[in-house]
């Protein structure tokens, strides 16, 4: 009998998810907060609305179009890639394909935000609450929409002293970038990449760790 929850099965279930509750998370800071509202959860942590045009963590390095578009073509040779390595015969480690899924599925989250976000929701600001809008009458046009982000979790918050050169007196915070649940699982899912399967990047796949299923 051939087991049900196979790799493939597994990668679309853990993308199926981490977009829900992604989607869920922004669509509602979206319509029920106003732009750079905060909730205070803890001294550490904050739920912060902001939004940003560029990369994870509110980055913005490279054009607006230009990014959505990488972004798409990141997540086709993606979604391939983990195609081919549960389909074929020599199978590698599920940890490596579970990683790989936390990574597409926040890379679609994202791009779900640019592509989509701009031509079905009203513009976000200080003064008001963002709405569901008939599409094409949204705050942008398709690829130019902005990714909603909300964690913000400000652990340390201090003040360089003052003798200390060049940032003497400044105020010093960590962790500052404010993150979504997307970015989240990028960075999760690329971490684990590195520490624990640093040995299959480069590689189709790794004789000591792989086995063939007949």
């Amino acid at each position: 009998m051939k087991k049900f929850l196979t790799q493939g099965r597994l990668a679309a279930l853990i993308v199926f998810a981490v977009l829900l509750i992604d989607q869920v998370i922004k669509i509602w800071i979206k319509t029920h907060m106003y732009l750079h509202e905060n909730i205070h959860v803890t001294d550490w942590f904050y739920i912060y609305f902001t939004e940003n045009n560029g990369m994870a963590f509110g980055m913005e390095v490279l054009p607006k179009l230009f990014l959505t578009l990488f972004r798409i073509v990141a997540v086709v040779l993606i979604t391939w890639y983990l195609h081919k390595i549960t389909t074929q015969k020599t199978k590698l480690k599920t940890g490596y394909v579970v990683c790989l899924a936390f990574i597409l599925a926040g890379a679609i989250g994202n791009i779900i935000d640019c592509v989509c976000y701009g031509e079905i929701f009203s513009e976000s600001t200080h003064y008001q609450i963002a709405s569901w809008v008939p599409v094409g009458q949204g705050y942008a046009d398709w690829l130019h929409g902005r990714v909603v982000d909300m964690f913000y979790f400000p652990i340390i918050d201090t003040y360089w002293p003052e003798w200390m050169p060049f940032c003497g007196g400044e105020r010093f915070i960590f962790f500052s970038p404010i993150f979504n649940f997307a970015d989240a699982s990028i960075s999760c899912g690329i971490i684990c990449l590195l520490i624990f399967y640093s040995s299959y990047l480069g590689k189709g796949t790794h004789p000591k760790d792989s086995k063939v299923v007949k």
